[in-house]
């Protein structure tokens, strides 16, 4: 078939020019909807996509600042938390040894207050002791020189005696 057209494989006529002439001004036009139509908004995805990307780049970048800051804020207040236990503890230590103080004066006074009373409390007892003993060597005492002496000593002589001999026995004997 080819070669029935005047014995030629490749008939180069004018009909031919104009449909190469004619193709390759579709295929331009074709080329340059099909940019329109589809480069166009592919290169307007990939320049937002660009800047989205970019955008998340900086937002990570500041973030990332951000977080930095935060820490180092963070760890600035865990020293101060560290600090303030410290100087609560020390203060708690102060008001507790100042308490103790407190407690011991009051303990020692109470102490000295109970010992005062229970030496006065003794004082009275020795009185009171000293008293009977006296009353009952004076009934003893004039009973025996009643029966010793009998009636011819009248009462001032018995109660000169009597005197005598608890001077005679002294303090001492009443303390034992």
């Amino acid at each position: 078939m080819l070669l029935t057209l005047d014995n030629r494989i490749f008939g180069l006529d004018p009909q031919l020019l104009f449909n190469l002439l004619f193709q390759g001004i579709a295929i331009f036009l074709l080329f340059m909807a099909a940019s329109r139509l589809l480069l166009d908004p592919v290169r307007k995805i990939l320049e937002d996509r660009k800047k989205r990307v970019m955008k998340e780049m900086k937002d990570a970048v500041d973030n990332r600042e951000e977080a930095v800051r935060l820490k180092e804020e963070y760890d600035g207040k865990l020293k101060d938390i560290d600090r303030t236990a410290e100087q609560i503890l020390s203060d708690t230590r102060k008001k507790a040894m100042q308490r103790e103080s407190e407690i011991i004066a009051e303990a020692k006074d109470e102490a000295d207050r109970i010992i005062k009373s229970a030496h006065q409390e003794a004082e009275l007892e020795k009185k009171r002791v000293r008293d009977e003993v006296k009353q009952e060597i004076i009934s003893v005492a004039a009973l025996m020189s009643e029966k010793i002496v009998g009636a011819s000593m009248d009462a001032d002589k018995q109660n000169a005696l009597i005197e005598q001999t608890l001077n005679e026995m002294g303090d001492d004997t009443w303390l034992n």
